[in-house]
């Protein structure tokens, strides 16, 4: 069987006007900004206007991702269409892609098969500007201090102490770390200084959980670029860069509309990693959808340990809602690979491996049935030689926790073939036995936070902090960060701090090797592993594969 590529069915889709998709969930061609015919930005004062509808909050996550796939943002997008093709009145919300993946080895985040947004070259390169305007955003921030400095650094910066790096959306190891300021004294103060991705950018996370303009003008003053030589902490603010880093991002805060092959309107907005940040789309896209729609299905990054902790931990407490139910993708090939299968061997029936790799399954079904008090759905994304055998095996295993399985078909036959898994969603939200609970209060201290984190969520048996570490969480505490929620900077491919380790691994230990305070976003980061915020190409990148003909025509996009 020949199948068609994802940028193929893509270009082969007749998309309405974007001003259809606007007035089916509501919202008046007054507050819609249009970006060609088939994309648009809508205008955050709609929310103003009227009281809107609060809708039911479908959150969509995962096992620890594996070469195999999971495919949880097609799963959030063909259940969206399925719930429309059920009469819900629904919108989907997503974060936006990186550049860097897209050019990289990941992928772009559009989905895939008959489950895709539209228009996904465009989506997946530059799209409305978003990350562009907020890389511009932290790169003003940069100067502003450099030039502080040159100017007499009235705020006595310890030039050894700043802690605000450049960004740019792209792979790009070469300026992981830099010395900049060279060539004279009119060029700058000589020092260390370094790149991270754009989204992992602070100014990326705080946007994405920013209520409005003014609290994102609130959220870039509060956020921590240095520290004097008394060691006390120097903010945006202080700098006065505050405004300007606003009207930068003025129009990037207002949530991008877009649709699904089947017209299901679609708000991507927003793209913090899941590894490095709290992995969710933009807050003002999620309350956007949620005033014009019956049902809202979003996506949290990577693995339920990582994404879906932070959605609940820190999204959720910061914003105030809570999901109304959870669907856990998985596949049978992902989770024979957590039982040790390589890769290449993965399309053969192997229930012994498939019986070991399920505990990986079944530690993210716990955490968020039990440790979240959330009701869930185990979404089994089919692949064509999964076997009945095995697909029996998984179903029998999340039975044994109380969770129905259903199959997804979404990405070959689109929301028809999400249908049964939308019927489960219905379900659960109706019988609305939800005993939703975060994982840890406010009221602990880091240390207590970050040990609640690692035994409930991870399975670990403790955590180990190194002496960077102790003295950061010592420093944290003083300055008055103590009651911020944890952003664990973990890698996604194990609920260890090992990316080897797979399954659902039995006595071992987190170690917290550094800390550093988000005061912008709202959250610490405690960095655990070996995790970059600026990744690298791989060997033979995507972007090797990337053309346009001379009618302006994309190929080589997934």
């Amino acid at each position: 069987m020949t199948f068609k590529s994802d940028i193929e069915i893509a270009q082969e889709a007749k998309p309405r006007n974007i001003l259809e998709i606007a007035e089916k969930v509501g919202i008046d061609e007054e507050y819609v900004d249009l970006y060609g015919k088939y994309k648009a930005k809508i205008d955050y004062n709609v929310l103003k206007k009227s009281k809107g509808n609060t809708a039911k909050m479908v959150l969509v996550t995962a096992i620890n991702p594996t070469p195999a796939g999971e495919g949880k943002t097609t799963t959030t997008i063909g259940t969206a269409d399925a719930l429309s093709r059920l009469g819900k009145k629904t919108i989907v919300a997503l974060r936006e892609p990186s550049l860097g993946p897209v050019f990289g080895v990941k992928g772009g985040a559009a989905g895939g098969g008959y489950a895709q947004v539209i228009p996904m070259e465009d989506i997946n390169l530059h799209f409305t500007g978003d990350l562009h305007a907020i890389g511009a955003a932290n790169n003003l921030l940069a100067a502003m201090i450099d030039n502080h400095i040159q100017q007499g650094n009235a705020l006595d910066i310890d030039v050894r102490r700043i802690v605000w790096r450049r960004a740019l959306d792209m792979n790009d190891r070469q300026l992981r770390n830099i010395i900049s300021g060279l060539g004279g004294l009119g060029n700058g103060i000589p020092r260390e200084d370094g790149f991270d991705i754009t989204v992992a950018s602070e100014v990326m996370a705080a946007f994405c959980l920013s209520s409005d303009i003014i609290n994102l003008k609130e959220k870039m003053a509060k956020i921590v670029v240095a520290y004097n030589r008394s060691g006390e902490p120097v903010t945006a603010g202080q700098i006065n860069a505050q405004g300007a880093m606003a009207a930068l991002l003025k129009d990037a805060l207002k949530p991008n509309l877009v649709q699904t092959l089947e017209g299901t309107p679609a708000f991507i907005h927003g793209g913090p990693f899941a590894n490095i940040a709290h992995g969710c789309n933009s807050l003002m896209a999620t309350n956007m959808a949620r005033h014009f729609a019956e049902y809202v299905v979003t996506e949290a990054g990577f693995g339920a340990d990582l994404g879906a902790e932070k959605f609940i931990d820190i999204k959720c407490r910061q914003a105030g809602f809570k999901p109304d139910a959870v669907i856990i993708v998985a596949t049978v090939r992902a989770l024979k690979h957590n039982g040790g299968v390589a890769k290449a061997d993965l399309n053969n029936e192997n229930l012994v491996a498939l019986e070991k790799g399920l505990p990986n399954l079944l530690k993210h079904v716990e955490n968020i049935t039990r440790v979240f008090g959330l009701p869930a759905v185990v979404a089994i994304n089919k692949f064509p030689l999964d076997t009945d055998a095995e697909l029996k095996l998984v179903e029998e295993k999340c039975k044994e926790l109380g969770v129905n399985v259903a199959l997804s078909e979404v990405w070959e036959k689109g929301g028809a073939g999400g249908e049964a898994l939308a019927k489960e969603v219905i379900r659960l939200v109706e019988k609305g036995e939800n005993q939703f609970k975060f994982a840890y209060s406010d009221e602990l201290s880091i240390k207590e936070k970050i040990e609640a984190i690692a035994t409930k969520i991870y399975g670990a048996d403790g955590v180990d902090f190194t002496g960077k570490a102790q003295k950061e969480m010592a420093n944290l505490e003083k300055l008055g960060f103590g009651k911020l929620p944890i952003c664990m900077a973990k890698t996604q491919y194990s609920l260890t701090d090992d990316p080897k380790v797979f399954g659902r691994p039995q006595g071992f230990r987190i170690t917290a090797s550094k800390m550093t305070v988000s005061a912008g976003a709202g959250f610490i980061v405690v960095s655990t592993g070996d995790i970059m915020k600026m990744p690298g190409l791989p060997k033979v990148p995507s972007s090797e594969k990337i053309d346009v003909d001379e009618n302006g025509v994309i190929s080589g996009l997934f």
